[in-house]
């Protein structure tokens, strides 16, 4: 069991979605993030003053999967976030111990299902 943890695009979310509801993997949890990478930042002025910004943006997916979906996941991902510029974003891959299924208390990889 693994989770996937990857960082993209807010623009990106909704073709990433798709993409991964396309090979059958809809278990997911997002939330808005912001982060600073290669990217950089960029001044900008309000009001008068000037305001140096280098946190972005970003959406933050997390999808636990089954061994045998690591691949599937991370290759669609990559192909439904990526735009070839910088800032397209990051996946990290993490071993997971253990799952539980809080309302039928199923362990492991029955608790992860697919």
């Amino acid at each position: 069991m693994k989770l996937i943890v990857a960082y993209i695009q807010p623009q990106k979310l909704n073709a990433v979605k798709q993409a991964l509801y396309t090979k059958e993997i809809s278990r997911m949890s997002v939330t808005n993030a912001l982060g600073c990478g290669q990217q950089g930042g960029y001044t900008e002025n309000y009001r008068g003053v000037e305001i140096e910004v280098n946190l972005r943006k970003k959406v933050r997916m997390e999808i636990a999967v089954n061994d045998s979906f690591v691949d599937t996941t991370v290759e669609t991902i990559i192909e439904a976030a990526r735009t070839g510029r910088i800032g397209d974003g990051k996946i990290f891959i993490y071993p997971i111990e253990e799952c539980i299924r809080i309302r039928t208390g199923e362990k492991g990889k029955d608790a992860i299902g697919g």
